[in-house]
């Protein structure tokens, strides 16, 4: 999963971006960085990247006070350069508030100077900047040309510990044509340990996918997110609790059996609104005709109640009752044992109502001759196997996959996330993990390594195990890209 980071680029106090480096060719979006700052944090960005031009073009740092204030009134982990040429300048820009400092040119016209500051603050507080032109790496505001070539400056400061390179080829920034993944290719081959944060040229969220494909492990962006190229709504980790409702109750059972009361529903879907879970899925798991028309109030009751998206699933047979949950104020619906009896109805809801309504939950085991797929509530076995269905379901056009290893349901022990991360690289659309939620460190695996889109949870929620802001706390810290309660 790739890391995000928000680029805040400070010229006489506003908020601007240049095209190619170029002083003379700048656009100003705000001139307030604080604003700026506090509005990635609301959107759930953990890290920020502040570049001090003013320093960058005067050789010290000029924008101290900008930075000191960002990090009093927000909480980012905040890494700031432009202007970093002495001890003294590295010494205000800790003092103001920086976790990590980005040295490019010094590291090239001083190395010695920096070896000094690598051994006495320790490599994880520097990222070394590269500013690449033509394979040269560029310094003083990108202003000046060296004679050192990438690689093996790089090499220098690898072998003297640095992790941290933020490398950006100068004839992209800002042109909005997309990343440099060749060159970034490049130096990941050449050092695979690397935290490498690629830099300029980012358009559209195409481009971050493709970085994010070819492994590179962190992006800053600035100019495509300012100028609303970027949609990062859809790329934050959602944290969804599940409410499966029975006789208007919500139960919770283990492998899909055993189950037990959690509360009302409607109660429940409130507080975990206010608690600051992204969306919720209310399941009816009964589904009878009376069962219908009590699931049917209680949606109508749960759309006056919350101010967050919800799906609502079970017993979706036709398009009348995709009518009757959408009329009743749910946002998408669910299909599951339907969509696998008649694969149309998924055709059917997209062309309707488009894919955004269409959620497909598949519930799967891990049987000994592989994953397959289960219907009426995990009760009956077909031949239909995990990951064909899965491209199926993507190519009649549902928006989403809900994923529930029966395997791991109710057990606490983390989500399947081997099948995860094979459905998030095969697959184009987002995929929601279900199934395992025992801890806070399963939900970023889940993240991290099964590279699920969202993460969806029952019981931890439900009896107060894992309350849903100590969970966002926990991502906030660990880098992962999720909004803010």
């Amino acid at each position: 999963m790739i890391e995000l980071v928000p680029a805040i680029d400070i010229l006489d106090g506003k908020c601007v971006r240049l095209t190619k480096g170029d002083y003379a060719r700048q656009t100003t979006y705000n001139d307030n960085p604080v604003e700026v700052a506090r509005t990635f944090e609301r959107m759930g960005f953990t890290r920020l990247h502040v570049v001090d031009l003013d320093g960058a073009r005067s050789r010290h740092i000029v924008n101290v006070e900008a930075l000191r204030a960002i990090a009093e009134n927000t909480r980012l982990i905040i890494d700031f350069g432009g202007g970093i040429k002495s001890d003294d300048d590295l010494e205000q820009a800790f003092a103001a508030g920086a976790r990590m400092v980005t040295v490019g040119s010094i590291a090239v016209s001083e190395p010695d100077l920096f070896m000094k500051w690598l051994d006495r603050y320790g490599a994880e507080r520097f990222i070394l900047g590269a500013d690449v032109r033509d394979g040269r790496i560029a310094v003083n505001g990108w202003k000046e040309d060296s004679q050192e070539e990438l690689i093996p400056f790089l090499r220098r400061y690898v072998e003297r510990g640095v992790r941290n390179v933020l490398c950006t080829d100068i004839s992209k920034d800002g042109m909005l044509e997309g990343p440099a993944i060749d060159l970034y290719r490049s130096v990941m081959d050449a050092f695979p340990q690397l935290h490498l944060i690629a830099s300029g040229g980012v358009s559209s969220n195409d481009d971050i996918a493709r970085l994010d494909k070819a492994g590179i492990p962190s992006v800053v962006f600035g100019k495509a997110f300012y100028e609303g190229r970027l949609a990062f709504e859809s790329m934050a980790k959602r944290i969804i609790p599940c409410l499966d409702v029975k006789d208007g109750m919500t139960v919770k059972g283990t492998n899909f059996v055993n189950l037990r009361t959690a509360g009302d529903p409607v109660e429940l879907g409130k507080a975990y609104s206010q608690a600051g879970a992204d969306e919720l899925v209310f399941l009816d798991i009964t589904a009878s005709h009376e069962g219908r028309k009590t699931f049917t109030d209680m949606v109508s009751r749960v759309a006056s109640e919350i101010n967050i998206p919800f799906t609502v699933g079970g017993g979706i047979n036709e398009l009348s009752d995709v009518d009757r949950l959408l009329g009743a104020g749910a946002d998408k619906v669910s299909v599951n044992s339907a969509a696998l009896r008649q694969p149309q109805l998924i055709d059917q809801i997209t062309s309707r109502y488009g894919s955004q309504v269409c959620v497909c939950a598949i519930d799967a085991r891990l049987d000994v001759d592989g994953w397959h797929c289960y219907v009426k509530g995990g009760r009956e076995r077909t031949e239909r196997g995990l990951f064909e269905w899965a491209h199926e379901v993507e190519q009649r056009g549902a928006g989403e996959i809900l994923f529930t290893s029966m395997n791991h349901d109710g057990v606490k022990n983390g989500y399947a996330n081997d099948a995860l991360a094979r459905l998030a690289e095969e697959l184009t659309i987002p995929v929601i993990a279900s199934g395992g939620a025992g801890t806070k460190e399963h939900f970023r695996d889940a993240f991290v390594v099964g590279k699920a889109d969202a993460a969806l949870a029952a019981s931890v929620f439900h009896f107060g195990e894992i309350p849903i802001p100590d969970l966002k706390e926990y991502f906030w810290q660990e880098g992962i890209n999720v909004r803010r309660c």
